[in-house]
């Protein structure tokens, strides 16, 4: 099982090979000014051959999630039905509002379907800048 500094920086890994440069910077620059205390990391496994029509669900309307700072979703590398999804809050109790979001509720209606299962699911306290 992953330690907390192993999950850190495997979410800097991905946030710079999924994200331009300036967003990674930006990230950095929120990890210090605004310090994040909540993020999650996990695996969703799709429904064979549905996982780039369930990323594009889970991306759909994330882009204002009020207290959200970073919402990365990628596929996996060693498995084709794999996405990850890594998310940085203010809080646990703006990751949880989140939930009651229209736009949140109608890409978890539309995606239900597509999710095969949940695999490995991890909460931390941000602590490191995700530029570093």
């Amino acid at each position: 099982m992953m330690d907390r500094r192993m999950h850190l920086a495997a979410l800097a890994a991905f946030a710079a090979a999924v994200l331009p440069a300036r967003r990674v910077e930006a990230l950095g620059r929120i990890m210090e000014e605004q310090q994040p205390q909540y993020g999650l990391i996990g695996q969703i496994i799709a429904q064979p051959g549905q996982r780039a029509a369930l990323a594009a669900i889970l991306t759909e309307g994330t882009e204002k999630m009020p207290g959200n700072f970073a919402y990365l979703v990628g596929e996996d590398a060693a498995n084709p039905d794999a996405l990850w999804v890594v998310e940085i809050w203010a809080d646990e109790e703006a990751h949880a509002a989140s939930l009651a979001l229209p736009q949140v509720k109608a890409a978890i209606a539309k995606g239900r379907s597509l999710i095969a299962e949940f695999g490995t699911r991890a909460e931390f306290k941000p602590v490191a800048n995700a530029a570093a």
